[in-house]
């Protein structure tokens, strides 16, 4: 039997994994079985058991590969002196995270943040998956973190406030513009990059009189 390299092997579990997303950010997860999966990547059974013994060990890799990415995303702006403003940090990545799943369309609107907000509220029921999104999070904190420590080493950012604090605030910023995107439709990155800038800009513009 001709072995199978390691790059078909990775582009058929990046194929599934694709599918089971597409299906999740359609239906939801409880709506999609199995069958859906294989329909929508239409493999065989045996072809999907390889890679991933169900549902929720789809659910749970689709999770660890975006916090994987985003936490990839701000270590790497950690190294950078300085980092790039909040403003431009959190809408380049987001925006990245998002352009990366345009396939994810639902009715001709994006499905991404559909699945974010499905994956949050299956953690409530299931606590494996909790337990990955928990180690995600954590992750993407410490390396947020580290974005605040360089912003106040390189004196961009008070430091009498806790590092840990301001990266959950940053964090807050983007999941809740994940949230309006699920619940209202698409909104321009470009408004949470001016919505940033004007927070941020309060300092520098004080009130006459």
């Amino acid at each position: 039997m001709a072995r199978v390299s390691q790059e078909h092997l990775d582009a058929r579990r990046r194929q599934i994994l694709d599918g089971a997303a597409l299906c999740f950010a359609r239906n939801g997860f409880h709506a999609t079985s199995m069958q859906d999966v294989l329909k929508e990547v239409d493999l065989s059974a045996g072809a999907v058991y390889r890679y991933f013994s169900g549902k929720d060990a789809l659910i749970a890799a689709i999770v660890s590969e975006v916090m994987g990415e985003i936490r990839g995303a701000f270590e790497e702006a950690a190294r950078q002196t300085p980092p790039p403003t909040p403003d431009a940090l959190i809408t380049t990545v987001l925006g990245r995270t998002l352009a990366a799943r345009e396939f994810l369309a639902v009715d001709g609107q994006p499905g991404f943040p559909r699945l974010v907000v499905q994956v949050w509220t299956e953690t409530v029921r299931n606590e494996e998956l909790a337990a990955v999104l928990r180690e995600g999070y954590g992750a993407v904190l410490a390396a947020w973190t580290k974005v605040v420590q360089a912003y106040q080493d390189s004196g961009m950012m008070r430091t009498d406030l806790p590092a840990d604090d301001v990266a959950r605030t940053m964090i807050a910023t983007a999941q809740g513009f994940i949230v309006q995107q699920s619940l209202f439709g698409p909104v321009p990155m470009e408004a949470l990059g001016n919505g940033l800038r004007a927070l941020m800009s309060m300092d520098a513009v004080r009130p006459v009189g």
